[in-house]
């Protein structure tokens, strides 16, 4: 059996990511959910029951060329053929989604007559269709750009139905996405409570055709989302419970499901799926802050900008972090956290980070991956705007994020 969850909503207040901690204390705290998730092996068949609760007619499937061709998008599309649902495929997302691409999805959108999508994919196909949906019932934003932050969109986006096929972004299941400027070479995050998928579908079985480098990056992702998750400004006890179970959940399943193992692949596609519950309301970090250039500048996937950056920020952020870090390190299976003092739990967990993404092959240094060290003050001073570095739990200067980008780019 699938699991099924369904949340309500009240209306609140929550400041942008980039809002600090005063004011954070000071407001009403938001949680904002899909009106319906379903979990599990098989949840994907439950597209059927949504479809014809909601008397959607014709589909828009949002997702990249290579899931088409793969065969991964036939697992849905096998299910609308048989129950006669109607949809067209708009195949031409691709990494890091950009401002192009989101405007031909909305000339796909209209030219099929669509009144919903299914959005088959990672974050790229998921912030492609929530870009999509926003614009459709909000044109005057049809530049794209202009979404950037948290824009006064009016409208709810089309109603989206989002089938994750990697256990990393979470984008499912968040308020959150990210487009690609590619003539300014710079990503900006969209944060808007519009555009969350009606529906998410976290099936392990579509997961499963994830080649091994693909399945270690965005699952060193969803550990970031989760470790930032818990140290940000914003965060606090719900979001807390959320993000640590997910620290829990990905630590002991992500070796495994780089493996290709059944249950390795189930808990990753929970675990991501629980901290994107989490991330989503309270926030990122200077890790996302520093990453998202890497994306823009290069068109690093943006697991592996994760990763490489993760155990670095952690290091930088270790005195601002309380006794988060024990937690972190118990999360992650280290033992006798309780007897170790402050310092030695902090490197505990840092090297609890370190010791996975390794064993997962993930690179550690930034040249490893291709950045330019001739690039770093600009990468610094692109990472200074994003809208995730606000949040981060140790004030940011230029100066300091250089340093940090220095010391992760190896010797």
């Amino acid at each position: 059996f699938t699991n099924r969850v369904i949340f309500v909503r009240k209306n609140a207040t929550i400041p942008a990511f980039n809002h600090f901690n005063e004011r954070i204390r000071n407001m009403a705290k938001r949680f904002i959910l899909n009106e319906t998730s379903y979990h599990g092996h098989g949840a994907v068949s439950e597209i059927v029951t949504e479809i014809k609760a909601r008397g959607f007619k014709k589909a828009l499937i949002v997702t990249d060329a290579d899931l088409v061709k793969f065969n991964v998008v036939k697992k849905v599309t096998d299910i609308l053929d048989a129950n006669g649902f109607a949809y067209d495929i708009f195949d031409h997302v691709k990494a890091n989604p950009s401002v192009a691409v989101v405007q031909s999805g909305v000339e796909a959108f209209k030219k099929a007559g669509a009144d919903y999508m299914i959005a088959i994919g990672g974050g790229s196909p998921q912030d492609t269709a929530k870009g999509i949906g926003i614009i459709i019932n909000n044109p005057e934003f049809a530049d794209v750009v202009s979404l950037e932050g948290v824009a006064p969109t009016k409208h709810k986006s089309v109603p989206v139905i989002a089938v994750a096929t990697t256990a990393g972004t979470a984008a499912e299941t968040t308020i959150n996405y990210v487009i690609t400027d590619e003539e300014k070479r710079r990503k900006f995050v969209c944060v808007d409570p519009h555009d969350i998928p009606v529906v998410a579908i976290v099936d392990p079985d579509m997961m499963s055709s994830m080649p091994r480098g693909l399945t270690a990056a965005t699952g060193m992702d969803a550990l970031t989302h989760a470790i930032e998750g818990y140290t940000t400004l914003a965060a606090w006890e719900l979001a807390d419970t959320l993000n640590l179970k997910a620290i829990q959940l990905i630590s002991k399943s992500l070796r495994k499901a780089v493996e290709n193992d059944p249950d390795g692949r189930e808990g990753m596609a929970l675990g991501q799926y629980v901290t994107g519950m989490a991330f989503s309301n309270v926030g990122l970090g200077v890790v996302h802050g520093m990453a998202h250039p890497l994306s823009a500048f290069y068109d690093t996937p943006h697991g592996v900008a994760n990763a490489v950056l993760l155990p670095y920020v952690m290091e930088f952020n270790a005195e601002y972090t309380g006794e988060k870090f024990r937690e972190i390190a118990r999360m992650m299976g280290v033992e006798n956290v309780d007897s170790m003092a402050q310092p030695e739990y902090r490197k505990a967990a840092v090297d609890a980070v370190r010791r996975l993404s390794l064993d997962v092959g993930i690179p550690q240094t930034l040249k490893e991956i291709g950045v330019k060290e001739a690039d770093l003050p600009a990468l610094a001073d692109a990472a200074m705007a994003d809208v995730c570095t606000g949040g981060n739990p140790r004030p940011c200067t230029k100066e300091l994020v250089l340093e940090v980008y220095k010391k992760a780019f190896g010797g």
